[in-house]
């Protein structure tokens, strides 16, 4: 079995990561899990160069443990805390391939019985993995983790912008959690109140008045806002 498959799969899932991980309210985990990645592929680059040559089952393992380890944390970020969804369903790609690749190179070793055990495990984590890419990449909306996201972009007086707090507001909303579009409407019409775009906050305000209005909302989310505001210096 050769290296480079396996070599050009560990440069696309860090490029990737680290490409989507933009579009993350919270990009630290995808970016960290990238540039692990990235430098797993120039480690394993370099060793290519080497006059020894390096053994497909290192990138197995390798893939094994770091996908495994990758994964898990990846389905809590995505199902608990709710903040990232882009690592679990690409460890859980490193981790698919490192356990069929191993699987794939002690196939001729096996009996029958263990050929159907690794076909079904096989079937097993591709199962698997479809779900983590269905759940992740396909349905993977967090509206409150954007919500999070963008008091903490307006506590740092980041306001406009990639990552600004008008920019995470305006993607925290969600059709199937309806309760928390007032949390980011509101926070629109009071920061671009703050911004002096009257209009924009009317329209802001609209939009929270038919989803329930300021009683539909924490009277703590209202004061952090409103103290973040405060905090920053006058607009001119």
């Amino acid at each position: 079995m050769d290296n480079w498959p396996f070599i050009l799969l560990e440069a696309a899932v860090g490029l990737s990561l680290l490409v989507m991980s933009r579009q993350q309210p919270f990009p630290g985990p995808a970016r960290r899990m990238g540039w692990l990645m990235i430098g797993v592929f120039a480690l394993f680059m370099l060793a290519e160069t080497a006059p020894r040559e390096v053994a497909v089952l290192s990138h197995l393992v390798l893939l094994i443990i770091l996908g495994g380890i990758g994964t898990l944390k990846g389905i809590h970020n995505m199902m608990i805390t709710r903040r990232e969804v882009l690592v679990a369903p690409f460890s859980g790609a490193l981790f698919c391939a490192g356990s069929i690749g191993l699987m794939a190179e002690d196939w001729p070793n096996l009996s029958t019985f263990e050929h159907f055990a690794a076909f079904l495990t096989a079937v097993l984590l591709i199962g698997g993995q479809v779900w983590l890419v269905f759940r992740g990449l396909l349905i993977g909306r967090l509206p409150l983790a954007w919500s999070q996201a963008g008091i903490q972009a307006l506590q740092r007086g980041l306001i406009e912008g990639e990552h600004g707090a008008i920019w995470c507001f305006e993607r925290a909303w969600d059709l199937e959690e309806e309760h928390l579009n007032p949390m980011a409407w509101i926070a629109l019409e009071k920061i671009n109140r703050h911004l002096g775009n009257d209009s924009k906050a009317d329209e802001w305000q609209t939009r929270a008045a038919e989803s329930g209005g300021v009683e539909a909302v924490a009277s703590e989310w209202i004061e952090a806002i409103e103290q973040a505001l405060k905090s920053l210096l006058p607009e001119n």
